[in-house]
């Protein structure tokens, strides 16, 4: 992404918390009016910026973007610092250098102290490392002033403890992360020589977690593997189990999370979504409630905490077809401010949904975010490629066979460009851009043969359901085809 590209995104994306400390504090310069220019730009492109930018103040472009980069990167950075106890262990430990750099030794070597003792309260092991080498090159520097060798010798034994832990916490993580590729890119265990094949895994996490201090990080990646694990193998009453214990386990230690609910609102969104991939979406309103609890002192982040609430509350009713429950849901947004695109997306997308059910087209048309349809170098958001075909389809109803026909084209330069396409892309793109509007019963009954079984080999493809968890692709072409309610298809589908 171009740098212009991430800027844009960046201050579309500030809290009015951040927009208004950046205000208090701004001069004027060339980069101030360049933030003007995005924050009121709405959709324009970064072309479109840079000549009202050059019109506008004829100084370099690519010099304003860097530096104004720059400046919101301190900026919230600093502001990160009063919420979030990583960020000030960090900044005291780099203070701590910078006065022993000026000759306060005694300073410095009493902030790294005070650090080590904060990060041990707060189980950061890496900023607890980091600020033990840093005092030992502080004392070997000054000859180890008053420090006896038995002084010496246990503070390299807590150094080895603190690398000790460090490893422990990053196998558990290497293999959870494993775990999740593995079921991610093979699916759920349908066999018990596909069960064999974890086994590799399932015991090195055993060995690892039989032997750990009371560690709240090491503590997460095993309850995170485990009921990834029972998932995985089709365990889910034992699944939910875990699900339980993980949240028990943040609702028990908010020390480590509560500077910063971010880690939790994370976990809770995390398993939220196994439940929809699991179609367990009667256990969802206990962990929603969970998700409504969470206090935080940044108006973003509670924002994105209503946002989330929504979201999973409509979710639950949309998947299963119950488009009337959803449109109550729906009646009561009233929109969320100071969220990340990526779930303003999300938000749209549903709602884009629930029109499409009710056969409402141009509402649907309304609704979709068009920043993200036409923003090509947001690809990578997870609901993009949905986003983009459900635009295909909205257009094919609308009659507009000329806009169909270029998106089509469009599609697929992109997923020509694309690692792995879905082929649930291409197989919508053929169906929408090529078959002709079959209006005689026994010509949708020949088609729907031809359809079929491709569409119940995508739905059994692993990789597939990657994107079908956020749309069914195949319940609505079944439903095109064959003439029948979206509804029913999905409710069918919810219960199988």
């Amino acid at each position: 992404m171009l740098q212009s590209d991430a800027l844009i995104l960046l201050i579309h994306n500030l809290s009015p918390a951040e927009k208004k400390k950046f205000k208090s504090g701004r001069k004027t310069a060339h980069y101030t009016r360049l933030y003007d220019i995005i924050e009121n730009s709405g959709t324009a492109s970064s072309e479109e910026i840079k000549k009202k930018f050059k019109d506008e103040v004829g100084s370099s472009f690519s010099a304003s973007v860097s530096y104004l980069y720059r400046v919101l990167q301190d900026l919230l950075l600093h502001m990160r610092e009063e919420q979030d106890s990583h960020y000030l262990l960090f900044n005291q430990i780099l203070k701590a250098r910078v006065l022993f750099e000026k000759s306060l030794y005694e300073e410095a070597l009493s902030m790294l102290a005070l650090a080590k003792k904060k990060a041990k309260h707060h189980q950061n092991p890496i900023a607890h490392l980091y600020a033990s080498r840093l005092e030992m090159e502080f004392l070997l520097f000054l000859n180890f002033p008053q420090l006896t060798e038995r002084e010496l010798l246990n503070k390299h034994f807590q150094i080895n403890e603190t690398l000790k832990e460090i490893r422990k916490v990053n196998e558990h993580s290497s293999l959870y992360e494993l775990l999740r590729h593995r079921l991610l890119y093979k699916g759920s265990i349908r066999s018990q020589k596909q069960k064999e094949s974890l086994n590799d895994l399932v015991i090195s996490e055993m060995s690892i977690n039989s032997n750990h201090k009371d560690n709240f990080e090491i503590k997460k990646n095993h309850l995170l593997f485990q009921s990834n694990y029972l998932i995985g193998t089709g365990d889910y009453k034992s699944a939910l189990h875990s699900f339980r214990e993980l949240n028990a386990l943040f609702e028990k230690n908010p020390l480590f999370w509560a500077s910063q609910p971010f880690y939790y609102v994370n976990v809770l969104e995390g398993i939220l979504d196994n439940l929809r991939g699991m179609k367990i979406y009667e256990e969802m309103p206990y962990f929603i409630e969970r998700l409504r609890s969470i206090a935080s002192k940044t108006e973003a982040l509670q924002n994105q905490v209503e946002a989330l609430t929504f979201i999973y509350t409509l979710i639950a009713f949309l998947d299963t077809g119950d488009f009337e429950s959803a449109s109550k849901i729906a009646s009561q947004y009233e929109g969320f401010t100071a969220l990340n695109l990526s779930t303003r997306a999300e938000i749209s997308l549903y709602l884009s949904l629930l029109h499409l059910g009710f056969k409402n087209y141009k509402k649907a048309q309304k609704t979709l975010l068009s920043e993200i349809i036409r923003g090509n170098d947001l690809y990578i958001l997870p609901t993009y490629r949905t986003m983009r075909l459900l635009h295909l389809i909205i257009h094919e109803k609308l009659g507009n066979t000329d806009v169909v026909h270029f998106e089509g084209r469009s599609i697929k330069r992109e997923l020509a460009k694309a690692d792995k396409a879905y082929r649930v892309e291409k197989l919508m793109i053929s169906y929408l851009v090529s078959e002709k509007k079959i209006l005689l019963s026994k010509e949708r009954e020949k088609l729907w043969k031809k359809y079929q079984p491709l569409l119940n080999e995508i739905r059994g493809d692993v990789y597939e359901r990657q994107l079908l968890k956020t749309f069914d692709f195949t319940a609505w072409l079944e439903a095109d085809i064959r003439r029948v309610d979206l509804r029913e298809v999905l409710k069918t589908r919810s219960k199988s």
